[in-house]
């Protein structure tokens, strides 16, 4: 039986079509009814199917390390939250939940925290990425609201596309923007964005702004509208302030932006002139200790030109998560009530009191996530519940976050994973149900609700985290949590919105309170009396008091770099998600990048004295990392990039959070994680290795990193002392007695050896003084056959290499493509049709077309 469903991944919240194989696994495809993705998925999506398998999981409670029972486990969280409210005070505890979480679980676990312990010492790790998003909304509209709808980015003639890495980060919205200019190739596409990524292959035209210039740029812009008669006079009756946010604006400094005058003037003239614009941002305009003044910077633009609120235009931000909106929609933040309600205005918390019954309402805004660690840290916050989030890994700082935690009075991790960093700090684990076995809703970035449909069983003792949180409730004494099933949250949370309606809220889903729930179809909000989905704000009426915007005087300002430093600039790659915990399971996914990198340009690495695939150890103030060199012009000179995705089960030195420190927006309370100033030099590695391995190992050296492969693992490792004997090293490393072939020499420091296990390949090790230069894929695909030829390290003459891996859908490499290219291909469809590269996902598009753009470089300097 087919299974109508959601992809977990980012908050564009494709649909997908889950088909259980009855083996514990499911097939998987885009679901083509489902209007975010009309049938689309990228290569994280399609391989959902290969990260469902309960192998590792956590499957029964654990108390300090040993298996406990449900109750056992419950009455002891019951008992130390109650005992730290009693003694200490309701902010005495805190919950830190997720995006990954269900809206039913997310209402439960603010119910719980906001109306009956009676602390809004909630946060959620939407926090670090969509919270200036919020509070610049709601400085501008009164409301986190998002105007717009994903089709206004196919109705628009201008795009543009800041803070946003659109290819890469929401694939299949990328697609979908794509096609639309492909259909009318007069559409146009500006991509802001210090690093030249995957995204402006596809554009008209690519602003390699200075990091942090955003709001200098819009500023301008405003400026630009005014002084060229583009404001438009009709629509400023529905908005204030144009007069001081024109004033501030009027500081803004053209130097700063670090572009050429010429393209400064084409973008202003292009984005003055087109009235169907849309302004995509996301976290690189969030993620900044001036974030929501980023984001006002671009709602002012809007505003003052009434470009809101109609088909193919307004601003339009695009959430990291799968679930962010919908945590918004319950009050996830902690200082939100739930339906966007607010929870330091009186009436509104008089209202949600009144409608749960809640004995001990909180009255005031608890603390933030960089905030609320914090207090864990100064050991204020005695009992915390983190919720399926790795905020040891995400939070900046996050080495001082990993030692907060660890001696918190009483830390509950709820997770599917007992192994991760966070984890492996609590007290208690809880086992929760992972997607696939979930069932609830999803809002995505379109203000479209979803359902999140079950389509395997629940393994072992895991349970829905919102079982957990009712239960805990219960068993400290209070009513209100005796749901059985998800759809009795859903109908409790659309009935509030009625009340949040009455009160002039946006948020009103009252209409599907009693909506069948099983059945319930994507359905945009608002579904109330007073609206029903479309956009908003286009009628000039807004959520403030006297129903006007407000344009906010934003005060540019560039981020501090320190003298001495780089300013590092963080991101994500194609084929991850947040901390690898799902996506780390599929071999697939790890062979387009398999290690954490540092993206560098040429003029740093000669300065440096790095070469490619050398290791550099990264420093800040806060922390260290070693990552791969990658050379590149795509990024500044003094500004690399590093992606986030790596922990310490993934590898030993590649937490990027750990280099950030801990600076935060003012206004929204998001930390600056997008930029860390750090120093960069040569690990002085004495050796370097590479290994394949049919079960995973613990290296013990200073760098290693792991991913899988379809019969195993394969390690890069190095370190600073060499082994006296490696043969020995590496039996104790693989936990292995099998026979080995062995060659090498010794004096250069090179040794290979292959491991044997009836008569198959088990494991193959190289050694040497430098980065070990070899075909990986061939490796891995010698792994468990047939060991003739693994101490070669590469293919014979007669069988192709195909190199590092571009897509990941049909596993077609850097070699093959460029062979193809070289044979003729001209174009990313012809490619496709000689190689099969881009013609499941797309996702690889943007690299296909960079591969061609470099050959024909090439060619045209010889």
């Amino acid at each position: 039986m087919t299974i109508r469903t959601t992809c977990p991944y980012c908050g564009v919240g494709c649909g997908v079509l889950a088909t259980p194989d009855e083996q514990g696994g499911l097939t998987v495809r885009g679901d083509p009814d489902h209007p975010a993705n009309r049938g689309r998925l990228c290569v994280k999506g399609a391989a959902l199917g290969e990260t469902v398998a309960t192998q590792g999981r956590l499957l029964t409670p654990r108390i300090d390390g040993a298996e406990a029972s449900w109750d056992r486990a419950l009455d002891l969280v019951a008992d130390r939250f109650a005992a730290a409210v009693r003694d200490h005070g309701p902010d005495s505890v805190a919950m830190y939940v997720s995006g990954q979480l269900l809206t039913e679980d997310y209402y439960a676990a603010n119910k719980l925290m906001k109306g009956f312990i009676g602390s809004a010492n909630i946060d959620t790790n939407s926090r670090l990425c969509m919270a200036s998003s919020v509070a610049g909304h709601r400085r501008a509209f009164g409301s986190d609201t998002v105007p717009g709808l994903y089709e206004d980015l196919e109705l628009a003639d201008l795009v543009v596309l800041t803070g946003s890495n659109l290819a890469w980060c929401h694939p299949v919205l990328h697609q979908r923007l794509m096609a639309a200019k492909a259909a009318r190739p007069d559409m146009r596409i500006v991509v802001i964005d210090p690093r030249r990524t995957a995204t402006c292959e596809g554009a008209d035209l690519h602003l390699a702004i200075a990091p942090g210039a955003d709001a200098h740029l819009f500023n301008l812009l405003l400026c630009h509208l005014f002084d060229t008669g583009r404001i438009d006079a009709g629509f400023m009756p529905h908005v204030a302030g144009l007069d001081v946010a024109l004033s501030a604006a009027r500081r803004a400094d053209p130097a700063a932006t670090g572009l050429e005058p010429c393209d400064l003037s084409a973008f202003l003239e292009m984005w003055a002139a087109t009235d169907r614009v849309v302004t995509v941002y996301s976290q690189g305009i969030n993620q900044s200790d001036t974030g929501t003044d980023k984001v006002n910077a671009i709602l002012n633009c809007h505003l003052a030109t009434g470009r809101i609120g109609h088909p193919g235009m307004g601003p339009f931000s695009v959430t990291g998560q799968p679930n962010a909106m919908g945590g918004r929609e319950v009050g996830g933040l902690s200082n939100m009530l739930a339906c966007h309600l607010e929870l330091e205005n009186p009436d509104h918390r008089d209202a949600v009191r009144a409608f749960w019954n809640a004995p001990r309402m909180a009255e005031r805004p608890g603390l933030k996530a960089v905030d609320l660690f914090r207090a864990v840290e100064e050991g204020r916050i005695k009992a915390l519940w983190i919720i399926h989030t790795n905020p040891a890994v995400t939070m900046p700082d996050a080495d001082r976050v990993a030692r907060a935690i660890a001696a918190c009075d009483f830390t509950v991790v709820s997770e599917a994973w007992p192994d991760t960093d966070t984890a492996r700090l609590a007290h208690v684990l809880l086992p929760a149900t992972a997607w696939g076995e979930k069932d609830g809703t999803v809002t995505n970035s379109e203000r479209l609700i979803s359902r999140q449909r079950a389509a395997l069983p629940a393994p072992g003792q895991a349970r829905p985290d919102w079982w957990a949180v009712a239960q805990v409730a219960r068993r400290m004494g209070f009513r209100g949590f005796g749901w059985t099933e998800p759809a009795q949250i859903f109908a409790e949370h659309a009935a509030l919105s009625g009340v949040a309606g009455a009160l002039g809220g946006d948020f009103d889903i009252s209409d599907l309170a009693g909506a069948d729930y099983e059945a319930l179809a994507p359905v945009h909000w608002p579904q109330g009396p007073a609206q029903r989905a479309g956009r908003f704000f286009g009628t000039g009426r807004f959520h403030t008091p006297d129903g006007r915007a407000r344009m906010a005087p934003v005060m540019a300002r560039l981020p501090d770099h320190p003298v001495g430093r780089m300013l590092l600039n963080t991101g994500r790659t194609r084929d991850q998600w947040h901390t690898m915990t799902r996506t780390g399971l599929s071999p697939r996914l790890a062979r387009h990048l398999a290690e954490p990198y540092l993206q560098l340009h040429p003029d740093d690495a000669g300065r440096l004295g790095l070469a490619a695939a050398d290791l550099a150890q990264v420093d800040s103030p806060q922390g260290r990392a070693i990552l791969r060199v990658m050379i590149s012009d795509a990024v500044r000179p003094g500004h690399p990039f590093a992606p986030i995705h790596w922990s310490g089960q993934s590898a030993s030195a590649g937490r990027i959070d750990a280099l950030v420190a801990g600076q935060v927006d003012p206004v929204s309370g998001q930390p600056a994680s997008k930029a860390a100033a750090v120093t960069v030099g040569r690990f002085a590695a004495a050796w370097h290795a590479f290994l394949v391995s049919d079960a995973p190992v613990s290296p013990d050296c200073a760098y290693w990193a792991q991913s899988r492969l379809p019969g195993g693992w394969q390690v890069e490792m190095a370190g600073t002392r060499a082994p006296d004997d490696w043969q020995d090293w590496a039996r104790r490393l693989l936990d292995l007695g099998a026979p080995a072939q062995q060659m090498g020499d010794p004096a250069r420091g090179l040794h290979r050896m292959a491991f044997h296990r009836d008569g198959r390949l088990a494991a193959a090790l190289f050694v040497g003084p430098r980065p070990v230069a070899l075909s990986r894929s061939h490796l891995a695909a010698m792994l468990g056959g047939a060991p003739a030829g693994a101490l070669a390290g590469r293919p014979r003459s007669d069988m192709p290499d195909p190199g590092a891996i571009v897509c990941a859908c049909l596993g077609v490499g850097v070699n093959t493509i460029r062979q193809a290219i070289g044979q003729g291909c001209a174009g990313v469809a012809a490619l496709g049709q000689a190689t099969g590269a881009g013609t499941n996902c797309g996702s690889c598009r943007p690299e296909l077309a960079a591969l061609l753009a470099g050959a024909a470089r090439l060619q045209a300097a010889e």
